[in-house]
């Protein structure tokens, strides 16, 4: 093709050529982050992700798949519920070798913001609702895995470090290319059955955190993640 005056028509630009995939992943507006943004996004979506877990741990309405797995392999060895947290987060970072994942600033403080957070979220909980009813208690469910979606893609899109898990979820997607709500979808699913067979209790919000955490980081990420959640 070429223009009126004859000359090669100039080639499309950069942008122009990027596919829907990569657009719908990096959001309509890729723009670079700034360090004070990225260190911000981090430390509230850490903060946001230990108040779902308190959320959803107080709902009584159903643990998270993680938890689910930690429970079973609690009750099946009888070591205390930090030191399998522990344990698990440690092997599943191994699992990062071959998928050429790197820890940084943000894998530590995942380990250290969330931990310190939990405990006083579970604290004022329980202060406000004591014994939360169906609908209380639905509401907390609810709202634990909304926020927990949105503060994944946080502090996952500040690509600082993802947390053990959250990296494991991002070396799949970068090995494979599938979207990110396939991949976190299949890797929920997979850790809650692990931890059923092994005699962890769950519930609805187990079922529909699921299913239903996936999308909700591939939503959030459009204007979290302007840079994708992967490299």
């Amino acid at each position: 093709m070429t223009t009126t005056t004859g000359r090669p028509a100039e080639p499309a630009s950069e942008t122009a050529a990027t596919s829907p995939e990569q657009t719908a992943e990096q959001g309509a507006r890729p723009v670079p982050m700034r360090p004070v943004r990225r260190g911000t996004q981090l430390l509230l979506g850490l903060v946001g992700f230990g108040v779902a877990t308190a959320m959803m741990l107080h709902s009584g309405q159903g643990a998270m798949p993680w938890a689910v797995l930690d429970q079973g392999i609690v009750d099946r060895t009888g070591l205390a519920y930090g030191w399998v947290v522990l344990g698990i987060g440690l092997l599943v970072m191994l699992a990062w070798i071959p998928l050429r994942q790197k820890p940084g600033i943000g894998t530590v403080a995942n380990i250290i913001v969330i931990s310190l957070v939990i405990d006083p979220t579970l604290w004022l909980l329980e202060r406000l609702l004591p014994t939360p009813a169906l609908a209380a208690g639905t509401g907390l469910a609810l709202g634990g895995i909304v926020l927990l979606g949105v503060s994944t893609a946080a502090y996952v899109g500040a690509r600082l470090g993802p947390g053990p898990r959250d990296g494991l979820m991002t070396g799949v997607v970068q090995l494979t290319g599938w979207p990110v709500w396939l991949v976190k979808t299949v890797i929920e699913v997979t850790v809650v059955v692990l931890g059923v067979l092994l005699g962890g209790t769950f519930g609805w919000a187990t079922v529909v955190f699921a299913f239903g955490v996936g999308p909700v980081v591939q939503i959030a990420a459009r204007w979290l993640a302007p840079r994708g959640l992967v490299g």
